[in-house]
């Protein structure tokens, strides 16, 4: 039997006192809220604060999760060649305690960013959908399902 392979991730929407969220931009010039790959032997909100870390500079203490999405195309990763297995993302709510704005080897810029301009920032669709399931969330966390490649299609939206 052949295993199956898939990328778990996680990322963050960090909000702090006044409203506003977290971005970084990446290196292929999109902006997007932190986050990355869970490592092996890591815990999901151990790799969450790692990777906001590395990405932003912010210190952060993870509160709810608010979305639970699946990517499941597989595409070329940028270099054209290695290929992208599927992915499960899990998306959670984060609060600032501290650390500087930064950047790093993935990131060109880090802000915080108005919560009503958030949207306008981010060109990619699969971003956007997971941006709004954070301003549309009421308590109860959402299943969505996607796909990126060729084109971005919303598969399934539904809470969970």
């Amino acid at each position: 039997m052949v295993m199956p392979t898939h990328i778990v991730a996680v990322s963050g929407i960090v909000e702090n006192e006044q409203g506003h969220i977290l971005m970084v931009k990446t290196q292929h010039e999109a902006w997007v809220f932190p986050g990355g790959q869970v490592e092996v032997g890591e815990n999901l909100m151990d790799a969450l604060i790692r990777e906001v870390k590395e990405e932003s500079g912010i210190d952060v203490v993870v509160s709810t999760l608010f979305a639970v999405v699946s990517n499941t195309c597989s595409y070329k990763w940028h270099d054209g060649v290695t290929d992208v297995p599927t992915k499960v993302m899990l998306d959670f709510k984060c609060h600032p305690v501290g650390g500087q704005l930064s950047t790093s080897e993935e990131t060109s810029e880090s802000g915080w960013i108005e919560k009503e301009k958030v949207l306008e920032m981010i060109s990619e669709p699969a971003i956007r959908t997971r941006y709004q399931a954070y301003l549309d969330f009421t308590g109860q966390p959402l299943y969505i399902e996607y796909v990126t490649k060729p084109d971005f299609e919303l598969k399934l939206k539904r809470t969970v």
